[in-house]
């Protein structure tokens, strides 16, 4: 019977998130697979765990992988861990998982600290749609072609960035996406946390004079979506108020807007979005 692989999220700055069951989980594998086998063992020493490692990361993910999968094969267990945060997101997990998956070998997750979702709540910008778009590439070419691809998408934006980067990555977005509202999130559950709401626009004078240091997360507002005036004739009056929303509105200022645009009583819309009446139309 094969093992099971555990892909364990570690904290991302403050040790005190990591979790009780990813502690037992770390004492209890057989092998702990990570990124860079000095940062671990940093972290099972300051919680006393001792336990086997072996690195598994972008450039040895291949050879690497075939090894773990016997070991797997064979009955044993592993767990998957990154430097910091949940594994398998904008890292080689995502591999080692799909081939455990071919080799019908049992996945399951250990969850805790996600980078992305931490900074998303954090910004103040809609939380209802997202799209994590992780790092941008270093070809300036892939990477204009990854923005230009996102210019009318409503959701709002995920990206992570390193500090040598940060200042060029907010000038292409503005050049490409246009001036948002975006927050810029760094060093996250560390001492020197700090989230900066601005605009892209503003975000160019922040580091004139200063160079961004620790790593960065960044949350740019989604498109606004494009309302041609009356296309709402084929909506109902949920939906209606549900783009609304969507594009920005409370729900009461919502409900305003679509009684006055469907020339009905504000209750009468308001009772058939909460479900207490219908509307005739």
């Amino acid at each position: 019977m094969s093992g099971t692989l555990y892909l364990c999220a570690t904290p991302i700055g403050n040790l005190g998130d990591i979790s009780e069951r990813c502690l037992k989980t770390l004492t209890e594998v057989d092998i702990i697979a990570c990124e860079d086998t000095r940062r671990t063992l940093q972290l099972l020493n300051h919680f006393g765990i001792k336990n086997q490692l072996t690195s598994y990361h972008e450039h040895n993910k291949i050879e690497k992988g075939k090894i773990l999968i016997e070991m797997l094969k064979s009955g044993k267990n592993a767990a998957l861990v990154s430097d910091a945060g949940t594994p398998a997101i904008s890292d080689p997990g995502e591999d080692l998982v799909k081939m455990c998956i071919e080799n019908e070998i049992t996945v399951t997750s250990v969850p805790g600290c996600v980078a992305g979702v931490n900074a998303l709540i954090l910004s103040g910008l809609s939380a209802r749609r997202f799209s994590f778009e992780g790092f941008l590439s270093v070809n300036k070419r892939h990477r204009t072609e990854h923005l230009k691809s996102l210019i009318n998408d409503t959701h709002t934006l995920i990206f992570y960035e390193a500090p040598h980067k940060l200042k060029r990555t907010l000038s292409d977005m503005l050049e490409i996406l246009g001036d948002r509202n975006i927050a810029i999130v760094r060093e996250l559950t560390k001492i020197h946390e700090e989230v900066i709401h601005t605009t892209l626009k503003d975000a160019q004078l922040l580091y004139e004079d200063t160079s961004p240091k620790g790593e960065f997360v960044i949350i740019v507002e989604g498109a606004k979506e494009i309302v041609v005036e009356n296309d709402w004739d084929s909506l109902t009056v949920c939906e209606h108020i549900d783009r609304c929303i969507k594009n920005g509105e409370d729900i009461k200022d919502a409900i305003k807007k679509v009684a006055k645009e469907r020339g009905l009583p504000k209750r009468d819309v308001y009772n058939e979005y909460h479900g207490i009446g219908d509307i005739n139309e």
